[in-house]
């Protein structure tokens, strides 16, 4: 399978007055294009600074990441910004929609960052919120909506630049048990159709029922590796 992202003994490392903190400590991970990754990890465990890494949001203090073969430790920010834009959609827990911004704006947003004309911008937004039943909402501001259909504006706005990889950050956080199942239903969808999906949680039983490879995050390090084969899960790689 082809490789899309790569951590290779990465590590983070974070100065608190005299002391290191070793957020993430000597990580390997490989996502192969069309798999469902979660990320799986209590509070405190180097899950979310894990996630900065592979969502290429943050650099390693050692080591080496990859996105599509291209190490992105050499790259400066602007180019960063641009390959990342191109290829990764992020769903964040929060939403982080621009208050000021209606939904239809929030989903366009990305595209000016690619260079996209207003037309192509505009086209695109609409089809992605009538994709995510939020046709009657686009000209809607997020404090008019509920927090589900945030969540799907966000998911629109993911889809945006067609990524090939979804990042979502705890998707179903803040959301009621009946829309957090739509917005999973939504993912597998996206997976379905040939989208590679990475979720960060702290819920085993989402991680055991959606993904099909799973990292197990432990005090920073990936403590063990299952994959789901033919319905079983089997442990591939551990600590």
């Amino acid at each position: 399978m082809e490789e899309v992202i790569a951590l290779r003994n990465v590590e983070k490392h974070y100065h608190m007055g005299d002391t290191v903190v070793k957020a993430v400590d000597g990580v390997d991970i490989s996502i192969e294009k069309g798999d469902f990754v979660a990320i799986m990890g209590p509070s405190g465990s180097g899950k979310s600074t894990t996630m900065n890494l592979v969502g290429s949001l943050d650099l390693a203090t050692k080591g080496e990441i990859f996105l599509d073969g291209v190490d992105i430790e050499h790259l400066g920010e602007s180019e960063l910004a641009q390959i990342r834009g191109k290829q990764i959609g992020f769903i964040f827990q929060g939403f982080n929609l621009i208050a000021n911004l209606t939904a239809k704006e929030n989903v366009m947003l990305p595209m000016l960052f690619q260079g996209k004309d207003r037309d192509e911008r505009e086209h695109q937004a609409e089809k992605l919120l009538k994709l995510v039943d939020l046709g009657d909402r686009m000209d809607h501001y997020p404090a008019q909506l509920s927090g589900g259909q945030q969540q799907r504006v966000a998911i629109a706005r993911a889809l945006s630049n067609n990524p090939e990889v979804v990042l979502a950050d705890e998707p179903t956080g803040n959301l009621d048990t009946k829309t957090g199942a739509m917005v999973m239903d939504f993912l597998e969808k996206l997976h379905s159709q040939g989208t590679t999906i990475i979720m960060v949680t702290h819920d085993p039983e989402k991680a055991l029922k959606h993904a099909r490879t799973i990292y197990w995050i432990k005090d920073g390090k990936v403590e063990k590796v299952t994959k789901r084969i033919k319905n079983i899960w089997k442990t591939v790689r551990g600590s």
